[in-house]
């Protein structure tokens, strides 16, 4: 299938100025419009991105990169590098280890919601709990603060990727204990 330019505005009849004015907008629109979507999946676009470098590092350590970057979608509360540091000393390095891996899955998952909830659905959920792809519920707060959920709070929303979206949290969220 080939593309179809437009090259001579001159078909229509000098008088249809307004005819003219549409062809051509939707014509630029067509160039533009994929400028607008998503280009990447979730871990690229977290790759990609200066503020996720330790995310980034236990998706790969969890062998979560392949799930991540199917087909989803996924909502993914993706806590920031300075969120990582709030951890106690030695925390992300020990949670790296290989013989630590079961329990980086259950947290990386606990950041995972099945489905793409952007911040228009996410305000609706106020007061609620939702599951997490770990199998735990997390809790939505909604408040003149902002969104939470747990402790941690939402500092950026809506980073949309191919296969889900990005809510930047400021604290990374811990699973409730399995007793």
């Amino acid at each position: 299938m080939g593309v179809t330019f437009v090259t001579d505005l001159r078909l229509f009849n000098q008088g249809d100025v307004s005819m003219r004015k549409l062809l051509s907008l939707a014509v630029l629109l067509s160039f533009a419009a994929p400028a607008f979507a998503a280009e990447k999946d979730i871990v690229d676009t977290a790759a990609g991105a200066d503020n996720f470098k330790t995310l980034v590092a236990a998706i790969k350590a969890a062998g979560l990169v392949e799930t991540l970057k199917g087909e989803g979608p996924f909502t993914v509360l993706a806590p920031t590098d300075e969120a990582f540091a709030k951890l106690p000393k030695g925390t992300v390095e020990a949670l790296l280890l290989p013989e630590n891996k079961a329990k980086l899955v259950a947290i990386l998952t606990y950041h995972v919601i099945p489905g793409k909830a952007l911040k228009s659905d996410v305000a609706k959920l106020g007061g609620k709990e939702v599951k997490t792809v770990q199998g735990s519920n997390v809790k939505v707060s909604v408040g003149d603060d902002g969104v939470k959920i747990n402790d941690a709070k939402v500092i950026a929303t809506d980073i949309v990727a191919t296969n889900g979206v990005i809510h930047v949290i400021d604290s990374v969220i811990m699973p409730p204990s399995k007793e």
